[in-house]
């Protein structure tokens, strides 16, 4: 089957008759949930199972699961936690272990849920001037540091049958604006960008899937990464990133120009799939269209993405929650 090339989202709790006609249609390679989409698990299940029927296949279903600001499953039904950066500095000389069984944890309530998927780990490397929506769901202030704890990370979410998505790649830290709402210059010179900026997602590189930075790299190329060739270049040679890469939100306002545009310039760039959320069931379809069925070399590394999958490893999940409580000192996560 050849997917097309968009990760879709939906309204509600269920799919409503012109969503599921639209993703029969289309066949999206994959789904994204948000807490609009999150009541209780049944439901949860329920609209999973949902999508991939709508989809005919068994789509990739993906959330914004980081824990701390970021995270769509909450307290009193899922486990709460901290922010990235007050976990790491929480757990001091054990935080790598900790990440792991953190996210082993965090794997652990998406794959009950029939959520395949997460969107981590966050490779940011922050700066002084980095902005606030990004600085405490970064891992660390220094780019090796910040590259163990991803392959931590990554490690828990594979041995729970999650695929991760590594973000943003090829870097947002140094970004002084928000994104969702305007697009960051980053004036750095290249050489710094490769040394620090890049370097935790070429460590990280056989991360299953990655999702773009909407920030331009000012030494490089005047248009943002998501659309840029020569940024896409750098990705793929000079990070050596060759798994599948989705965009972050092509709706959001760090991007210009109507929809379907975008997309399709982010496909000409060098970007595999279209991430598209929050819109109408229109621009949903715009979106659609512009996309089109993914081309023979994404399909070969949305196939790559998907070889990944597994089934979890076997393991006592009070023990684990437990054992990460007492190398967290007995503290709270939340």
């Amino acid at each position: 089957m050849r997917y097309g090339a968009t990760i879709l989202d939906a309204t509600g709790h269920r799919l409503n008759a012109d969503e599921k006609a639209l993703f029969r249609e289309t066949r999206p390679f994959g789904f994204i949930l948000f807490a609009r989409n999150i009541d209780t698990p049944d439901q949860v299940r329920a609209l999973c199972d949902d999508f991939r029927e709508a989809a005919g296949h068994d789509a990739v279903i993906t959330i914004d699961q980081e824990g701390g600001r970021v995270q769509r499953l909450r307290a009193p039904t899922w486990r709460e936690w901290l922010p990235p950066m007050e976990f790491v500095q929480a757990a001091g000389e054990n935080a790598a272990e900790a990440m792991y069984m953190r996210f082993r944890l965090i794997a652990h309530e998406l794959y009950a849920l029939g959520i395949d998927s997460n969107c981590a780990p966050m490779v940011d490397v922050p700066g002084p001037d980095t902005h606030e929506f990004l600085y405490n769901r970064c891992y660390g202030l220094d780019a090796g540091q910040i590259a163990r704890m991803g392959q931590a990370a990554n490690d828990g979410m594979l041995a729970g049958g999650v695929l991760p998505v590594i973000k943003h790649i090829p870097g947002h830290g140094r970004a002084t604006a928000d994104s969702h709402f305007e697009l960051p210059h980053v004036a750095a010179p290249r050489d710094e960008l490769m040394r620090v900026d890049f370097e935790p997602f070429k460590a990280l590189r056989d991360t299953p899937m990655g999702m773009t930075a909407h920030v331009v790299y000012d030494a490089i190329d005047n248009a943002p990464a998501t659309l840029s060739q020569p940024m896409m270049h750098v990705i793929r040679e000079d990070i050596g990133f060759d798994n599948l890469i989705m965009t972050d939100d092509i709706s959001m306002k760090a991007l210009s120009g109507d929809l379907g545009t975008l997309s399709s310039d982010a496909l000409a760039a060098g970007c595999d799939v279209i991430l598209h959320c929050n819109g109408t069931l229109a621009e949903r379809a715009q979106v659609a269209e512009a996309a089109g069925e993914m081309s023979e070399a994404s399909q070969r590394r949305a196939r790559r993405a998907l070889s990944y999958r597994q089934t979890p490893d076997d393991i006592d999940i009070a023990a684990l929650d437990a054992q990460l409580a007492g190398l967290m000192g007995g503290g709270e996560r939340v």
